[in-house]
């Protein structure tokens, strides 16, 4: 039998706080949330070893490092409405309710936004709600969004989903270049987005945020 909880304080104390995440409301987050309810049922033994949990194919539950430093990195507050993208299983919207106002996961795959969203609601996560659509999309209708969190690797980000953050928002995604990846944080002021590296990190490339082909001969 596997103690969760004890698991979960590990990861914590082994996988968060030495990545320099000390704020304390990710830190309680991340301690209150069992990750291990949002996993597939066959993952659930490895829901808090160091590393990406795959969702299905090309898609993952960024691993608590790559996770929590993206946090960090967004400052989420208690007031802020949060968009966020690739929700899979709900896991980083649990997460993300524990520090905002309100989230709004989006997930394209309609088993998995209908299991998050059965989740959240078994667990009490009363300030989110899952959206299943396009992830490229986002959720123009309730928006502009605070803060725009990415759960996994982009090429780009489409405008369209750029143009749903507030002036004065940020956004975060791993920016992929092959097999490279790096976290970058951007704030939005009017219609231009100051982007800054945060950390290296790799995850699989999204559907809808792939590069745009250029015009050949």
């Amino acid at each position: 039998m596997i103690d969760y909880v004890a698991a979960r304080t590990t990861m914590v104390d082994c996988q968060v706080r030495p990545s320099d995440v000390t704020l304390y409301p990710i830190i309680d987050a991340m301690l209150a949330v069992p990750r291990e309810a949002y996993v597939p049922t066959a993952l659930k033994p490895v829901a808090y070893a160091g590393e990406h949990v795959p969702l299905a194919p090309g898609r993952v539950v960024l691993d608590p490092r790559v996770f929590s430093k993206m946090l960090d990195a967004l400052a989420i507050g208690p007031d802020d409405l949060v968009l966020d993208i690739g929700c899979g299983l709900g896991y980083s919207t649990a997460v993300i309710a524990q520090l905002a106002e309100a989230v709004i996961g989006i997930e394209a795959e309609a088993d998995l936004a209908a299991e998050a969203a059965s989740t959240l609601m078994a667990e009490g996560v009363h300030n989110a709600v899952v959206h299943q659509a396009p992830l490229a999309e986002g959720d123009a209708a309730h928006g502009p969004h605070d803060v725009i969190i990415v759960q996994g690797g982009v090429q780009q980000i489409p405008q369209a989903l750029l143009d749903q953050l507030k002036d004065g928002g940020r956004v975060a995604a791993i920016f992929m270049t092959g097999i490279a990846g790096h976290v970058r944080v951007g704030v939005k002021a009017g219609d231009t987005i100051a982007w800054r590296h945060a950390f290296d990190a790799t995850a699989p490339t999204l559907d809808g945020f792939e590069a745009a082909q250029g015009f050949e001969f």
